[in-house]
């Protein structure tokens, strides 16, 4: 059996049976998120240090007796996690950081960190017998879901809003999902989502919604952990959008902290675009988080009302890390970094760590001995529109002629 205790509403903090309560707190609503509780004793029985180094299951399964599922022989076809993490020697010497860590999100089979929690959510859905996934999302939580539940044949109902990016567009039809293009924002599709969730009872695989999807995210720091020798870094950077992924970073250091695998949780810094700084505003004030336009080229991270803000909240406040922007130009400085410096493709939102990286080591907010992981949620070929806005060069267009080749290149040489 699971090691999972119960929930727990990260606003009122009442508590409920695991299966009492299927989305979120009822006396809370929608902004009632739960928090899933376990019994530390019995998870340090089946994990350690000692069998973790035996375990050659190199994917998000690996740390099932911290999961919300039921241990099974298999769970997915596809290989979810273990991405890999990469030392940024180039791109730190650039930055003047030494001990610059990249961890390549893109790396999951459907090229997004979201992979993380689609698997848990999936993994749950059939062990419940549930019929149909349905899901909203600017595209990476969709698609992600969308290639997962295609591996087994779960049918998905996804909602997009009519910005999403084409790429991710043709991912969704091709891994067969039933598609409806919503004619407004992210908020407008999550919202439509819930409507039909609750008219037709359709598992809902929403992180900022469904108390098991944060779960999967956060094995991205219990992969940290582990891939760093158990010597958890100083200071990790994500970019955030609705909340989701940060607050499960939180929540995977904690689970190792109380477990002993672990002897502290570093710095967690929320990257945001300009314009989609809702959190970045409650954190600065301390006040309630109110709706921004939530207009940035980073899709991934475009929300107006972050929906996961307890939880993100209290991931950055606990961890004694903070929130900062950053400028849509920025992003795309970053994108270029990232692939001149260290072979990484990143989308925009994958890209925004390293923009608030950036932005941190110009105001002196980090040391230069200090040891950081910057986080890659998802692959550039999911934006082509905006890598190419990134570029700072052209192709050269020649005839079949080695003659004007040379020519070419002695004037390159020349400049």
């Amino acid at each position: 059996m699971s090691f999972v205790t119960g929930l727990k509403c990260v606003l009122c903090g009442k508590e409920y049976e695991e299966n009492k309560v299927k989305y979120t707190c009822p006396d809370c609503g929608y902004d009632g998120l739960l928090d899933v509780l376990y019994d530390y004793d019995k998870v340090k029985s089946l994990l350690s240090h000692k069998s973790l180094a035996g375990n050659r299951d190199y994917s998000v399964w690996r740390y099932a007796p911290v999961l919300p599922v039921e241990p099974q022989e298999s769970y997915l076809p596809l290989q979810i996690g273990w991405t890999p993490l990469y030392r940024g020697d180039r791109l730190g010497e650039k930055l003047g950081l030494p001990n610059l860590y990249v961890k390549d999100d893109g790396r999951n089979p459907s090229a997004s960190f979201k992979d993380r929690a689609s698997s848990v959510g999936l993994v749950r859905a059939l062990q419940a017998g549930e019929p149909i996934m349905t899901a909203a999302s600017t595209g990476n939580a969709a698609s992600s879901l969308a290639c997962l539940c295609s591996s087994v044949g779960m049918p998905t109902v996804i909602f997009v809003p009519k910005r999403a990016p084409k790429a991710k567009i043709a991912q969704l039809l091709m891994y067969g999902s039933t598609v409806f293009s919503v004619n407004g924002v992210y908020d407008d599709a999550f919202d439509l989502c819930l409507k039909v969730t609750k008219e037709l009872g359709w598992y809902n695989r929403n992180t900022g919604f469904n108390p098991y999807l944060l779960e999967g995210k956060k094995t991205a720091s219990l992969e940290i952990s582990e891939q760093m020798s158990w010597n958890v870094p100083d200071m990790v950077l994500t970019s955030v959008g609705d909340g989701c992924i940060i607050g499960g970073l939180w929540k995977g250091f904690y689970d190792f902290y109380m477990a002993g695998l672990i002897d502290r949780i570093p710095r967690l810094i929320g990257v945001q675009a300009e314009k989609s700084d809702a959190l970045t505003r409650a954190f600065e004030t301390g006040g309630a988080v109110e709706p921004v336009s939530g207009d940035t080229l980073a899709d991934s991270i475009s929300v107006s009302y972050p929906r996961a803000a307890a939880q993100a909240l209290r991931g950055v406040r606990e961890s004694k890390g903070r929130f900062i922007r950053v400028s849509d130009d920025e992003i795309l400085s970053a994108m270029r970094d990232l692939a001149k410096y260290m072979g990484v493709f990143a989308e925009p939102a994958g890209a925004t760590s390293v923009a608030g990286l950036k932005k941190l080591l110009e105001k002196g907010a980090v040391k230069p001995e200090e040891t950081v992981v910057a986080l890659v949620t998802g692959n550039g070929l999911k934006d082509i529109d905006s890598a190419m806005k990134a570029v700072d060069r052209e192709t050269i267009a020649v005839e079949p002629d080695i003659n004007q080749v040379r020519e070419i290149l002695r004037e390159l040489v020349k400049v």
